[in-house]
């Protein structure tokens, strides 16, 4: 599984560096390469951040429902790890913001 995804991930890789340096024939000059290499990282970094935030999630869910099969009472303390979880999601958001905008 974890195969499958490195192969994915290369492709896109691969798929996204050729779009980034593809040329566009009206825009010319310093700060139209900039503006592109600022989409691409904002992509990345929300791309990367959801990925990761999805993986951490699955780990910590699965995890949860199996300690809360044992003892039924841990339901309300596992909540807030997999709340921290999904907080690396709107961190990278964030981040794609601040490389957007400032």
């Amino acid at each position: 599984m974890k195969k499958k995804i490195l192969i994915v991930a290369a492709l896109l890789l691969v798929v996204g560096g050729a779009a980034a340096f593809a040329v566009d024939e009206q825009a010319s000059g310093e700060a139209a390469s900039n503006t592109h290499w600022r989409w691409i990282a904002a992509a990345a970094a929300v791309g990367m951040s959801c990925i990761a935030g999805g993986i951490a999630v699955g780990q910590i869910g699965a995890s949860a429902m199996g300690a809360m099969s044992e003892n039924p009472e841990l339901s309300g303390k596992a909540l807030p790890f997999i709340g921290l979880a999904e907080g690396i999601c709107l961190w990278g958001f964030l981040v794609a913001l601040l490389i957007l905008f400032v």
